[in-house]
């Protein structure tokens, strides 16, 4: 039998309670190469580096686990990863996290996290993306983990067309809380930031960003929000053709 070869990534970096959990995850299907940031990358979403060297180190090596770490982002690891180390390598599936924080409705345009699952579809490899709600540096990743085992071994064994990337929320709650599975949508919304001013030792002025998301559909009840908020994982099929359709003909007739 053919082991599978399971590649993972974040934007946690690699010494984040998280990705330990995602490889705990990866390697009930195979053998895993994991290869994250070396710092928190959080938010890059497609981001790479073009102005500056990358530099690759050993973390761990043990029997069906390699794990490296990369000074740069989450989809330059995805890159790094399909392109120069494992190049000659067919790999079966990409996990990426397990994030720390929602990457529900909007979010997962920013998200690193997302931003490496969906650079992984972008190379035919069907890829998991998975975050827990708790966005906690000690949160608890028990629930997350045996879904996120349910969810690959679904994609795993079963002919879904590609490319195949899937945005995978757990909420905060205890395991035997959760009522299962929601595949949904993602919520119509967006994030209102806030900018804190403060003035340094020397007098000049520096912020600090925050913000609250606006959900702008609180009664539907086929979203990722509403999964996540009435109990249940949400899984989001995700794609990257962000073309609106429903506007082509319209603006056809206009310009």
């Amino acid at each position: 039998m053919n082991e599978k070869l399971i590649f993972v990534t974040n934007d946690d970096s690699y010494a984040s309670k998280g990705f330990a959990a995602a490889i705990e995850v990866a390697r009930r299907f195979g053998r895993v190469i994991a290869i994250a940031p070396q710092t928190v990358q959080s938010g890059k979403s497609q981001a790479i580096t073009l102005f500056d060297t990358l530099r690759l180190t050993k973390i761990k090596k043990e029997e069906g686990l390699t794990v490296y770490a990369l000074n740069g982002t989450p989809v330059d690891c995805v890159k790094f990863a399909f392109d120069y180390l494992l190049k000659n390598e067919k790999i079966d599936l990409t996990i990426s996290g397990i994030n720390h924080g929602s990457n529900s409705a909007v979010n997962v345009l920013y998200s690193g996290t997302m931003g490496a699952a969906m650079e992984s579809a972008f190379y035919g490899i069907p890829s998991v993306g998975l975050s827990n709600v708790n966005h906690a540096n000690d949160a608890d990743f028990t629930a997350c983990i045996e879904y996120g085992i349910r969810v690959v071994e679904s994609v795993i064994n079963n002919p879904i067309s590609r490319p195949l990337c899937l945005n995978v929320n757990v909420p905060d709650i205890p395991i035997e809380q959760i009522k299962g599975i929601k595949v949904c949508r993602q919520t119509r919304g967006y994030w209102r930031e806030e900018f804190y001013e403060r003035t340094d030792p020397y007098g000049g002025k520096y912020f600090w960003l925050t913000g609250a998301f606006d959900n702008q559909e609180p009664q539907a009840e086929d979203t990722d929000e509403w999964a996540l908020n009435a109990g249940y994982v949400s899984v989001v099929p995700v794609q990257a053709d962000i073309t609106a359709y429903t506007q082509i003909d319209e603006l056809s007739k206009i310009l």
